[in-house]
């Protein structure tokens, strides 16, 4: 088997996952600023090929959007794949490490907060779903 026809598989699966759910994928770092322009709450999910991402996070950003108040953007930037479009929304971090996979919620334009690596691993998706919506709750309009 070609390592590499391998990892593309594994790396078209996670696109595919995360833009199946509804979120836009970022991969320049000018589609980063423009869609971080926009007013109201969005949802960034950075994006990895780490079992913690494919078991995870990806399932929670799907199931999570299924709630009462959600952010009003749902976007993505895929660590280790797109870098110039990851590095430019860590650059938006201000406060928080990098950290993939990862969730950034930002209020017109700037971070109010993240659910990082460290609230995902270890946890289950339904645990990750939930962590979302309390922060939906807090930040987020009803929908």
């Amino acid at each position: 088997m070609d390592f590499n026809l391998f990892m593309n598989d594994i790396v078209n699966a996670a696109r595919k996952d995360i833009v199946e759910a509804g979120y836009d994928e970022l991969t320049t770092p000018e589609e980063v600023d423009q869609a971080f322009a926009k007013e109201g709450t969005t949802l960034v999910m950075i994006n990895s090929t780490c079992g913690c991402a494919g078991g995870v996070a990806r399932p929670a950003a799907a199931n999570s959007i299924h709630f009462d108040k959600r952010p009003d953007h749902l976007v993505t930037v895929f660590a280790g794949q797109d870098a110039e479009a990851t590095e430019r929304a860590r650059e938006y971090f201000e406060g928080f490490p990098p950290s993939s996979p990862s969730f950034a919620l930002m209020k017109d334009g700037k971070v109010v907060t993240m659910v990082e690596r460290h609230d995902i691993e270890g946890h289950s998706p339904m645990e990750v779903t939930s962590k979302l919506q309390e922060v939906f709750d807090k930040y987020c309009e009803e929908v």
